[in-house]
C-alpha cells in the first residue's frame, strides 16, 4: 500500500491518467460491448480513450 501513495505522490498525473483510462475503457466497453465492432475499430477507440483520459488528466493538474 505505501508504494500506491508514494507513486501517487510522486507521480500524480500520471496516476490520475491510469485511473481516469481505466474508468473510460471500463464505460466505452459496457456502452458499445453490443455494436459490433472489428478488432481494429476497438483498439482505435481504446487507444483513442486512452489518450483522452491522458489529455483529461494533464489539464485537470492544470494550476
Amino acid at each position: 500500500m505505501d508504494v500506491l501513495r508514494r507513486f501517487w505522490t510522486d507521480h500524480p498525473i500520471l496516476s490520475n491518467w491510469l485511473i481516469l483510462a481505466v474508468g473510460m475503457v471500463i464505460i466505452l466497453v459496457f456502452s458499445a460491448r453490443h455494436v459490433g465492432f472489428e478488432p481494429l475499430q476497438w483498439g482505435a477507440l481504446i487507444g483513442a480513450t486512452v489518450l483522452l483520459a491522458g489529455l483529461c488528466a494533464w489539464i485537470i493538474n492544470w494550476e
